[in-house]
């Protein structure tokens, strides 16, 4: 694991740059599989599946954290930014410049689609299913986000997030949860998920529901981490903020 003494070069503003692009590159890949999933099913005339659209963000997500979580913590998702740093693992300072990123990543995969298919699908927006009310639908998001943000702070607290385990398990579960939920709320756990494609589609009416739902589910998810492991632990600032710095200066993560 990284060595504690490495800790401050993960402070390193110089290097900050790559970090914010490492969030806009990977919050575009991100949503343009999570999006594009219900666009492309649209214009070819339902050859992805639902299976096939849930689980295919899982994957990315995991591939994401494998090619990327070492320069930036690949946290792809405002809430989980906000959990990391609301539980002392990321400091307050960097989380503007991370959510900025992603919300430029989002809206880029958003506007890629719009060019690509038009409003095909909604954009791949996520909406209540067939019948489920508002807040029934924003029940469910808090629910997902807390055990999103716990598996992620979990792992996170062994530096796992950066590792094989984390990939796995972060991955995973989203896949888990859109398989079973995904026709309740549409399993966002992620409001630039879910804003960008209202944003490009200008239609508005049920996007609170996603930007409530995660944020609140971040914070519930922080309480329960503190009764779950106490402190943070130095591993959870390792995994939250990436081995660039450390990296850069050693020669290697280990």
């Amino acid at each position: 694991m990284v060595h504690r003494q490495m800790v401050p070069d993960f402070l390193d503003s110089s290097l900050e740059w790559r970090r914010i692009f490492g969030e806009i590159w990977g919050t575009f890949l991100l949503v343009l599989v999570a999006a594009g999933g219900g666009v492309v099913s649209t214009v070819s005339g339902g050859r992805v599946t639902l299976g096939m659209m849930v689980v295919a963000p899982g994957i990315m997500v995991m591939a994401i954290i494998y090619f990327m979580g070492s320069v930036s913590g690949a946290h792809l998702n405002p809430a989980v930014t906000l959990a990391f740093a609301a539980r002392r693992n990321f400091p307050w300072k960097r989380v503007p410049g991370y959510i900025i990123g992603q919300i430029i990543g989002g809206i880029g995969a958003a506007v890629f689609l719009r060019t690509m298919f038009g409003t095909a699908g909604l954009l791949g927006a996520t909406q209540p299913g067939f019948g489920v009310t508002g807040g029934r639908a924003l029940t469910m998001e808090v629910v997902l986000t807390v055990g999103l943000v716990n598996t992620i702070l979990g792992t996170a607290s062994g530096a796992r997030n950066v590792g094989t385990n984390g990939a796995i398990a972060v991955g995973g579960y989203i896949a888990l949860a859109g398989l079973w939920s995904a026709p309740i709320s549409g399993a966002s756990m992620n409001p630039i998920r879910s804003l960008a494609p209202d944003l490009v589609r200008g239609n508005f009416h049920t996007t609170w529901i996603y930007l409530v739902g995660p944020f609140l589910g971040a914070v519930i998810a922080v309480i329960f981490e503190w009764i779950l492991k106490g402190k943070p632990t130095v591993a959870g600032g390792v995994a939250a903020q990436g081995t660039l710095g450390a990296e850069d200066s050693s020669g290697s993560d280990l």
